[in-house]
Formats: structure tokens, C-alpha cells, sequence
């Protein structure tokens, strides 16, 4: 495998995850979940943030990340609260508690979505790939990143 196939994996299983990801009862979203999720990860990885700094973390326009936390806020992923510092500032940090749509997307299954994505419903085939996946997922966590790009 070179670079440019892992590079077209990570996306194809990107997109599933998308694509697994529930999303009754959300209503109109101006977001994609792509882009709420990236938000979210790095509201988690640097709490107290301001939407301009993840902004720039994360390379999204700041439009895009105001949307973002404000998604994220409506489900109660996020609180927001005024800088004692600077009151012109806004800080993001995780919600302390567990939201009712954050246990939603947690107890989702992708089983569905990946048996459509291989184009089929054998269970034993499903199994293989799923635990495949998990092995990864195992080894190659989000905090994998902070080696490949310390400064992120």
C-alpha cells in the first residue's frame, strides 16, 4: 500500500463513518457532520478555545466553526461562556455532562452502513471486517496524530 491508497481508504471509511453517523431529529443542518466532528475534536483536545483559534487549528472558515459550535451547542456537546479576561472573547469547552444526541451517536451501530458500503449482508463477512477495523482503530488512535504533527 503506498500513500495515496491510504490516503483513499482513510476517506472511503471518513465517509461511512458519515454515513452511520444518526442524524433523525437534528433538523436543518447548514454543517456537514465532517466539519461538526472536526470542530468537536478539537474543542475536546483544547478546552477554553475561541472559534477563531480552532478556526486556525483546523483550517475551516471561521463562518463555518461559529456554525459548527453553534450545532454542537444545540445539542448540548458544548458550552460556551464569555472570557473573564476578555469580555469580547467567547471560550468553548465540552459539555460537562453527557447530551441525549452525544449517547445517540455513541450507541450507534455502523453495522448497516458498512454492510451496504461492501455490498453485502453475510454476518461472518461483516464480523471479519468489523473486527479488522477495531484492531485499527485500537493501534491507531486520535492522539496517533499528535506523532505525525506535533504542532497540531
Amino acid at each position: 500500500m503506498n500513500g495515496v491508497q491510504l490516503f483513499l481508504l482513510g476517506r472511503t471509511l471518513m465517509k461511512i463513518g458519515e454515513e452511520a453517523i444518526p442524524t433523525g431529529g437534528v433538523g436543518k443542518r447548514t454543517t456537514s457532520t465532517r466539519s461538526v466532528l472536526i470542530v468537536m475534536l478539537d474543542v475536546y483536545a483544547h478546552p477554553d478555545t475561541t472559534v477563531g483559534e480552532i478556526a486556525v487549528r483546523s483550517g475551516l472558515p471561521q463562518s463555518a466553526v461559529s456554525a459548527c459550535v453553534a450545532r454542537l451547542r444545540e445539542t448540548g456537546s458544548v458550552v460556551t461562556a464569555t472570557d473573564p479576561h476578555d469580555r469580547r472573547r467567547t471560550l468553548v469547552r465540552r459539555s460537562p455532562g453527557t447530551s441525549d444526541r452525544r449517547a445517540e451517536v455513541a450507541a450507534s451501530s455502523v453495522d448497516g452502513t458498512l454492510s451496504t458500503a461492501l455490498g453485502t449482508s453475510d454476518p461472518a463477512e461483516l464480523a471479519e471486517v468489523l473486527g479488522l477495523l477495531e484492531a485499527l482503530a485500537e493501534r491507531l488512535s486520535p492522539e496517533v496524530l499528535a506523532r505525525l504533527t506535533p504542532d497540531a
